[in-house]
């Protein structure tokens, strides 16, 4: 239950991820002590707290997925395991002293701005076991953190073990097992190879093929640690040259998918390495241009479905039996554990419908109007890290996230000298997302497929259609112009 009287307080961050704990740094950096960071989680890491099922792995090389001002020398591998990210995220929470802003076990159920609170106005905000005012809201609750199930019937009368990837039972074990793996995106290629040798039966359930492609992955050389310990500049070197190898994808994605044809025959060469059945190659063959959907990368994942002990069933899944899955040719598939690979509430993250403005609507009902993925029209004090269109699909989300936390430090810097209180022109908002929605239907992600990046109304709410260093420059500076700014009353 929450507390009668409001605990005040100047800033509160939701979320204790790589936004929420970004957040918090730039924010003592700026001289900000009167801060709360707002955890539902018994500890920091977001998604990667979250994502404990086995082989889960970031598909973004280790120096770029990290902070550009807290290096990690010694990372393990080229890309970052679950397990290492969490321990550089506690490690940051470490080394920068964030301790004492961190709340854990708050469940947010409800963030409201109340016009009449306070000076001006504040964010009452409730949670699972408190409640707080606060002059300023910084959502950073993440895009994948809600996971997303089908609406099967049956699944309720199906007797064996019932997970999410995100959810992970960590006493489940494969030995012997018959299970069945709904969906084949990013999750699904990881979880299939890590536990089909101990699994008497893996039965992969594909709606959609994904492309994909060769993974670079390998053990980080003790050469290479030892020279980024001893020459930090040269570990900032190596991340240049990965940042700019990746801004060069977002040429095909967004100006010239004739390159994306040409990749395409590299990942047919790495699918037809392993897969020698012409049935299954049709099956794994994707149906949409490279790129609309999320490209994938797995050495394994190929080999894996080629083994005797695993089934690629393509029909659609109709209903769960007390020990069986049934697909839509009658067929009856018996299994004793379904895994649920299914991905997140993206667009529809439940967090929006308790989030509510200043005239009664939620972000929900505000999203598609995001101004530079920060902050919406409506929403005075407000600020949301990897809100709308800030999502990549061809580079570190922590590029984006820090603009933004530049943006928010610059904004908030602003706003403390006109007086307190910040609202973006709705005007500014509207013809930033019209801009926006004319770019995305040219990338490859409008290209027809369909895809999480999408929203119930086929919008693209999801990706920015754009190089990082552009989303870069145009949060290098909180305008003025854009808002209006004023004192509290």
């Amino acid at each position: 239950m929450s507390d009668a009287s409001p605990q005040e307080v100047t800033f509160l961050v939701i979320g204790a991820g790589f936004s929420g704990l970004g957040a918090a740094i730039r924010l003592t950096q700026a001289g900000h002590r009167d801060l709360v960071v707002l955890e539902r989680a018994g500890d920091v890491g977001g998604t990667w707290r979250d994502n404990v099922y086995p082989g889960c792995r970031c598909d973004v090389p280790s120096n770029l997925y990290s902070y550009s001002f807290e290096a990690k020398p010694d990372w393990s591998e080229t890309f970052p395991s679950q397990p290492e990210l969490w321990n550089y995220l506690r490690r940051v929470v470490r080394n920068y002293h964030l301790g004492g802003y961190l709340r854990f076990g708050h469940d947010v159920t409800s963030a409201r701005w109340d016009s009449a609170a306070g000076d001006g106005g504040r964010w009452l905000v409730t949670t699972s076991r408190a409640t707080f005012a606060a002059r300023y809201l910084i959502a950073a609750v993440g895009a994948l953190v809600e996971p997303s199930l089908p609406d099967i019937p049956g699944i309720e009368m199906f007797r064996g073990t019932v997970m999410h990837s995100a959810r992970w039972d960590q006493d489940w074990q494969a030995g012997g097992r018959r299970v069945a793996v709904v969906g084949t995106g990013a999750s699904a290629i990881q979880i299939v190879p890590s536990i089909q040798p101990a699994a008497r039966h893996v039965t992969v359930f594909q709606r959609t093929a994904p492309f994909v492609m060769p993974h670079s992955n390998r053990p980080v050389r003790p050469w290479a640690k030892a020279l980024y310990r001893a020459l930090p500049p040269a570990q900032r070197a190596a991340r240049l040259s990965i940042y700019w190898g990746r801004e060069l994808l977002c040429l095909g994605f967004t100006r010239y998918p004739g390159i994306l044809k040409r990749v395409e025959a590299v990942w047919r060469r790495h699918m037809e390495s392993a897969i020698s059945d012409p049935v299954l190659r049709a099956q794994l063959t994707p149906a949409y241009d490279l790129g609309c959907k999320r490209i994938l990368p797995s050495n394994d994942y190929y080999p894996a479905l080629a083994e005797s002990n695993v089934s690629l069933v393509t029909e659609k899944i109709i209903e769960f039996r007390p020990e069986s899955v049934v697909t839509a040719d009658g067929t009856d598939h018996p299994v004793d554990t379904v895994i649920f690979a299914t991905g997140f509430h993206v667009t529809d993250n439940p967090m929006f419908g308790r989030i509510t403005g200043a005239h009664g609507r939620t972000l929900a009902q505000a999203l598609g109007e995001t101004y530079l993925g920060t902050v919406v029209p409506g929403f005075p004090n407000y600020f949301q890290v990897t809100g709308a269109n800030t999502g990549l699909g061809h580079s570190s989300m922590l590029l984006m996230v820090e603009s933004q936390l530049n943006y928010i430090a610059d904004g908030i810097a602003k706003t403390e000298a006109a007086g307190g209180r910040f609202e973006v022109r709705p005007e500014v908002a509207a013809a930033y997302n019209a801009e926006l929605q004319r770019k995305l239907p040219k990338t490859v992600w409008g290209s027809g497929c369909s895809s999480w990046y999408l929203d119930a109304e086929g919008r693209n709410l999801t990706l920015w259609p754009g190089f990082t260093f552009d989303f870069r420059r145009r949060t290098r500076t909180f305008r003025a112009d854009d808002f209006v700014l004023s004192a509290d009353d």
